[in-house]
């Protein structure tokens, strides 16, 4: 026979004298790194053109970046592409050209410029701009204080349960297991940029580290 709530996390087994309770514990934090897609997108219908043209721009961005500050070794690409474009008309696949697509991650260290790296590379020819994330270099650390709030949420829903039922709580858990770990970061959606526009604001915001517990108490009754 066993109590259980609606939600099936906290569960009281009478038979084994075992109150199960899932504990979960947040926390909010200012984000220290950055990461963001830029690319440059090529359309042409001659091949080789069109893979010297869109080298031309991606090393004409590298560059101007590499001249914000940002280290060579933060400049990865992402992902390359060549695809065959077609029309189609009247039911007829009518071959127009070639799209060669070259998107870089940058990872940014200083924050206060990741406007002025967008903008930068658009200047410089980027037409490809998204995923802009934000993430902490202390992510591990945080992630323990997390998980000793779970804990300790994990033990207050315990003794919530048996002081409502009467029961007399060993405190500590005879079982304890890890859920993991999230990281939910502010991420912006894929946004076309013009040139021209002075300045993108970018605003980091807050990131939010959970972790959760799975944890079995033992009670008895206070009678015995």
């Amino acid at each position: 026979m066993y109590i259980q709530n609606p939600e099936d996390r906290n569960t009281l087994t009478q038979r084994n004298n075992i109150i199960k309770v899932r504990g979960e514990g947040e926390i909010a934090v200012q984000p220290d790194t950055a990461s963001v897609n830029l690319g440059v997108v090529t359309e042409s219908n001659e091949l080789i053109g069109a893979q010297q043209q869109n080298s031309m721009v991606v090393n004409k961005v590298i560059d101007s970046l590499i001249a914000l500050g940002i280290d060579r070794n933060q400049i990865q690409t992402f992902d390359y592409r060549i695809e065959a474009v077609y029309d189609y008309e009247q039911g007829k696949q009518i071959f127009r050209g070639y799209k060669i697509t070259h998107i870089l991650q940058v990872k940014i260290d200083d924050l206060s410029i990741i406007g002025k790296v967008v903008d930068t590379a658009v200047q410089n020819g980027a037409n490809y701009v998204a995923n802009v994330q934000f993430t902490t270099k202390y992510k591990d650390s945080y992630y323990q204080q997390a998980l000793v709030m779970a804990l300790n949420n994990a033990s207050n829903k315990a003794k919530t349960i048996a002081n409502t039922l009467r029961v007399s709580l060993n405190p500590t858990p005879i079982l304890v297991t890890e859920g993991g770990d999230t990281i939910q970061p502010f991420e912006s959606q894929q946004v076309a940029f013009v040139k021209g526009v002075s300045s993108t604001q970018i605003q980091p915001g807050q990131l939010i580290i959970k972790a959760s517990v799975s944890t079995d108490f033992k009670y008895q009754s206070i009678n015995g």
